[in-house]
């Protein structure tokens, strides 16, 4: 009995550091890029030798991807629950703008995803195909709804991508033009916080006229976390 708790202490102090090697990999990733990053600096941050990164994960190719895999199943459950969230009786008009509004609200406040995404993207190689080859995994959750919207208000058709790309637009101008957007809104408040909402509220002034929402719909939370579901702190997204 003995040997079995032992093995599975050390299986857990396994998956424990394979963890920490992760999030530590991801912050760099996201912060820097993935040409500036070395298999040193993550050892160095993540607190374990370079033979025990080599032995976990093989080398910094096999841990970005494994990154990549941690980041788009975080994405995508979240998706899912979020989409579950907002189900119910009312238009498809109605929970479309909830679920992009609140998914922005998500991206700003966890920025990484996005840091993360632009610098694959940026790279145009086996990893942005990489990645791409995934971008519709959402697809199905969302299909429904725009197919219902357009049916319920063929005067003013929605197109998915047409939104996503004004939701990665937004998101990302936020993470990388972060001083920026502080200096924008320096005369209303001194919190980068609250500079953030003011971002998302710009965000949601827009998807209201585009979507036509009745003012009772019209979401008004006093913080970006007020419109957060609960999540693991997977990748250190929390």
């Amino acid at each position: 009995m003995a040997v079995k708790k032992q093995g599975r202490r050390s299986a857990e102090t396994s998956e424990e550091t394979k963890r920490q090697i992760l999030c530590v990999a991801g912050d760099l990733f996201s912060e820097f890029g993935y040409e500036r990053v070395s298999l040193r600096n993550i050892s160095e941050q993540a607190g374990v030798s370079h033979s025990l990164l080599r032995h976990h994960f093989g080398s910094k190719e096999d841990i970005w991807y494994a990154v990549s895999d941690a980041l788009h199943s975080f994405l995508i459950q979240y998706i899912h629950r979020l989409a579950v969230d907002i189900s119910g009786d009312k238009p498809a008009y109605i929970k479309f703008y909830h679920f992009s509004v609140r998914l922005l609200a998500l991206l700003l406040v966890e920025p990484k995803p996005i840091q993360f995404i632009a610098d694959t993207v940026r790279q145009e190689g086996k990893f942005s195909d990489y990645f791409l080859d995934k971008r519709g995994d959402e697809e199905p959750i969302l299909l429904d709804w725009v197919e219902s919207y357009n049916a319920e208000t063929p005067e003013n058709l929605v197109d998915l991508w047409e939104v996503k790309w004004l939701l990665i637009n937004s998101a990302h101008a936020a993470a990388s033009l972060k001083p920026l957007l502080n200096i924008i809104w320096e005369k209303q408040t001194s919190d980068p916080q609250q500079a953030l909402y003011k971002h998302w509220e710009l965000f949601n002034k827009q998807m209201v006229i585009v979507h036509n929402i009745p003012e009772q719909e019209v979401l008004s939370p006093s913080a970006l976390k007020d419109l957060l579901l609960p999540y693991k702190c997977e990748m250190k997204l929390c």
